[in-house]
């Protein structure tokens, strides 16, 4: 497919196909419960944990799934079932520094949250230097 000028659309890799912020939501909340169901239909049975530390146990696995989807495979599980990737502003693929960011910023909630400007991406994807785009199918 061509843009007007003749040249071909941009890729997502090029900054093309950025994702709907509805798709993002939608994603971030299936990451969530997945992770909810997980610490309390699983951990909790396990493993003895405090009340406190088991209060923290979702948003733990909500930073290491994060980590590891990005990293590994581009995305988390939300994202893949919305059909959305996590790409670098520049490089070949999101490193585990820039994922770690990512994870930590968006398990702080707030940046994920702050949008400035037309492209969509929170804070948290500025800071790590990622984007998330829709997958190319």
């Amino acid at each position: 497919m061509s843009s007007s000028t003749g040249r071909p659309a941009p890729t997502p890799d090029e900054g093309g196909d950025h994702a709907p912020l509805g798709r993002r939501l939608v994603a971030i909340v299936v990451d969530w419960v997945a992770c909810l169901l997980i610490t309390h239909g699983l951990i909790g049975r396990v493993v003895e944990l405090s009340p406190e530390a088991f209060s923290f146990a979702p948003l733990a696995l909500l930073f290491l799934l994060n980590l590891a989807g990005v990293t590994l495979g581009g995305a988390t599980f939300g994202h893949r079932l919305l059909g959305l990737r996590v790409v670098p502003m520049a490089g070949e693929w999101v490193t585990p520094l820039r994922a770690a960011v990512r994870a930590a910023l968006l398990c702080l909630a707030i940046p994920a949250m702050i949008v400035i400007s037309d492209d969509g991406r929170g804070l948290h994807d500025r800071a790590a230097g990622t984007k998330i785009v829709r997958a190319s199918r």
